[in-house]
């Protein structure tokens, strides 16, 4: 059972969430202690801070899910896996710092609290469109890639 749920590849979209949210935990520790780090010790505005924090969760997160989480890939380039990867991780970005700011601003919560409401957000738009445009053998998307990437061999 151990072996299923940590090692094994698998389909099993109940598997896929629970390594998501291990590797998605390691993202999010590296992403909210930059958050705190730069803003209360270095003075970033919150927002900046949640920025290059994101990011380098980002880097995280791909490591875990190209290679732990999901096994199948649309795409047999890393080269354009990753562009996408990183397109997707733009809007997350973006739904990230708006959840920050109007928490943060509207609702007058500190920017630590307004980053766990941004997180819930981010958490379901990262999984579902990472596993459906990127790591799936059938998309449900089409992401309008010239057909031939798509059999392109693994260049990296």
């Amino acid at each position: 059972m151990l072996k299923n749920l940590l090692k094994n590849p698998t389909e099993n979209i109940s598997i896929q969430i629970f390594r998501y949210g291990i590797g998605g935990g390691a993202a999010f520790t590296v992403d909210v202690t930059c958050l705190y780090i730069l803003t209360e010790y270095f003075a970033v505005n919150y927002l900046i801070s949640a920025a290059i924090g994101f990011a380098l969760g980002t880097c995280v997160s791909y490591v875990s899910d190209a290679f732990w989480v999901f096994n199948a890939h649309t795409l047999r380039s890393r080269k354009m896996e990753m562009i996408i990867f990183v397109l997707l991780a733009f809007v997350g970005m973006g739904l990230n710092e708006l959840s920050i700011w109007l928490v943060t601003e509207y609702a007058g919560a500190h920017y630590m609290v307004s980053k766990m409401a941004a997180t819930i957000v981010v958490y379901c738009w990262n999984f579902f469109s990472r596993k459906y445009i990127l790591f799936t053998p059938k998309p449900i998307i089409k992401i309008g890639v010239n057909p031939d990437l798509l059999k392109q061999e693994n260049t990296a």
